[in-house]
């Protein structure tokens, strides 16, 4: 099985943190990974599917898979 890529494991390791207010994760999100917080969001989503991620790191990845399932259930 492949490795995750750099931008991959930079996304999941963003996720481990814990941000202190408001906003400062979209801007940790832009200024770390050069990103826009929707693109952001669109490969998280996408990297939460992916079995190479759940190897790289089954904590984060089943955490935010729940986070996910939960949001979905209560719509």
């Amino acid at each position: 099985m492949e490795q995750l890529g750099r931008r991959e494991q930079d996304i999941l390791a963003l996720e481990r943190r814990g941000f202190p207010g408001p906003g400062a994760k979209e801007r940790a999100i832009r200024e770390e990974l050069g990103l826009a917080p929707v693109r952001y969001f669109q490969l998280l989503n996408a990297l939460l599917d992916d079995p190479r991620a759940l190897a790289h790191d089954p904590v984060t990845v089943n955490r935010l898979r729940r986070v996910r399932n939960a949001r979905r259930s209560d719509r």
